[in-house]
């Protein structure tokens, strides 16, 4: 027995000896260095309507309510909730925690019970013997060089990657979600306005040839009045057909079948173009999942330089048992003869010909790479912000132009359809006129809704209000 009292003291003797002579054989790891500008180059461009705000400004509520649209705000729950892509992104990141709790267990030790019984004989001699032993035992690979703390790190800054990811992935879905809504209402409307439109080329063609059977008009002008009306109605059908694509689009990314999704029509629509909030560029850093994701991935090949490394260090193990044996279950616990064990044992590679020099080479290449991947994610980020303010900024202009030239057209029509009434001008100045005024006013809808767009953008070039963690 006194073996056995001195079997835990050894260990831990060793133990703390071994953690006491640890050390990381692994570059320490710093954020790749990012010249951020200090303003953004199209900001002075969008002056006036969009405000600058502090930097948190998203926190305080979903972005996609700045809309004001109670059904876009309906879609969106659904899509955090039973979008597939957002579900795989959470499989992701659970995986990669699961990963993170495995390379911890790596650092404890790995304790074992195992046991067994038997009986043998000769068959019809009658001297049948017995068996049974009990062993529990316990293994241990120290952590000298650190290469078992370079995998946890690795595997943590997977991990954050993954949450980053999964942050990416709903972002993605909540703007493509909110960018087909607005395109769908928008053919909402353009439908309306071509109903409204088709009304008056009905009256306008039924007029016509009242004016040819009376022999006012040629057979012409009915001939023009025709043909615009059956296009207008061919381009209704076509608008149409957009319409479902854009439904078809959303039930997918609420993870619905189109076949059992449907939006209704709201043909009383009002578009409302948000002020979004802008901060310094340097916020960018910490609110882009993807800039987040990347600069993880630079902390994980950071330590895989310290895991490359630490081959070239000897490893050890530690490895101790203690058992019982007996010729019968029955006396297995109260037998004399106990066995025990405790070793260590070491292993050093002598020559490898430049295999283990070849993986450090290859894991610093990897990080360079990482690097460089990194600091082309945050220019790719810089880009798409500016891209987006000069967007917003001249849509905002061409709106205005827009409405204006539309409200020119259709005082345009007005007059010419007057004029052929009176018998001034030909049929054709009245279908210029009139396709003129439909092009307008479909164009300032359309614009409506691209500002729409461009805002959604816009924050998600900011990274849609998350904050990369610590």
């Amino acid at each position: 027995m006194r073996a056995r009292s001195s079997f835990l003291p050894t260990l831990m003797a060793l133990a703390v000896a071994a953690s006491l002579t640890a050390c990381a054989v692994g570059p320490a790891y710093e954020r790749p260095a990012m010249v951020s500008p200090g303003a953004w180059k199209e900001a002075p461009a969008a002056e006036g309507w969009l405000p600058a705000a502090p930097a948190d400004a998203f926190e305080r509520g979903p972005w996609w309510q700045l809309f004001g649209d109670a059904g876009l705000n309906a879609l969106v729950e659904r899509v955090q909730v039973s979008n597939q892509n957002i579900a795989i992104a959470v499989a992701n990141y659970a995986q990669a925690q699961a990963l993170v709790r495995e390379a911890r267990a790596s650092l404890f030790p790995t304790v074992s019970l195992s046991g067994s019984a038997q009986r043998s004989g000769t068959r019809g001699a009658g001297d049948a013997r017995g068996s049974a032993s009990a062993t529990l035992g316990a293994d241990w690979a120290p952590d000298l060089w650190g290469k078992l703390r370079e995998n946890v790190s690795s595997a943590q800054a997977q991990a954050q990657a993954s949450e980053a990811d999964l942050a990416a992935a709903r972002l993605s879905a909540q703007g493509e979600l909110a960018s087909n809504y607005f395109s769908l209402r928008e053919a909402d409307a353009e439908l309306a306005l071509l109903a409204e439109t088709l009304e008056g080329y009905e009256r306008a063609y039924a007029i016509t040839r009242n004016r040819y059977e009376a022999g006012i008009a040629a057979q012409s002008d009915v001939l023009q009045a025709q043909t615009q009306l059956v296009n207008t109605r061919a381009d209704r059908v076509a608008l149409q057909r957009t319409r479902d694509t854009y439904e078809h689009a959303i039930a997918v990314l609420v993870g619905v079948a189109p076949a059992d999704f449907q939006l209704p029509v709201e043909t009383a629509w009002t578009p409302v173009v948000p002020a979004v909030p802008l901060g310094v560029p340097s916020t960018l850093l910490q609110r882009r999942p993807d800039i987040a994701a990347a600069e993880r991935a630079v902390a994980k090949a950071n330590a895989q330089i310290g895991i490359a490394r630490s081959a070239y260090y000897p490893s050890f193990s530690l490895s101790a048992s203690l058992g019982r044996s007996a010729s019968r279950v029955s006396d297995l616990f109260s037998a004399s003869n106990t066995l025990w064990s405790i070793g260590l044992s070491a292993a050093q590679v002598l020559f490898d010909a430049g295999a283990i020099g070849a993986q450090v080479d290859a894991a610093k290449a990897s990080y360079d790479a990482s690097v460089a991947s990194y600091r082309q994610t945050v220019l790719t980020a810089f880009q798409g912000v500016e891209d987006q303010l000069t967007a917003t900024a001249s849509l905002a202009s061409q709106e205005a132009l827009r409405r204006e030239a539309s409200a020119a057209a259709d005082r345009t029509e007005q007059q010419i359809l007057n004029r052929y009434r009176a018998g001034q001008v030909s049929y054709t100045e009245v279908v210029t006129a009139q396709a003129s005024a439909l092009s307008a006013r479909r164009t300032v809808l359309q614009l409506q809704v691209n500002r729409q767009i461009a805002a959604v953008g816009l924050i998600q070039g900011l990274g849609g209000g998350w904050q990369a963690p610590g």
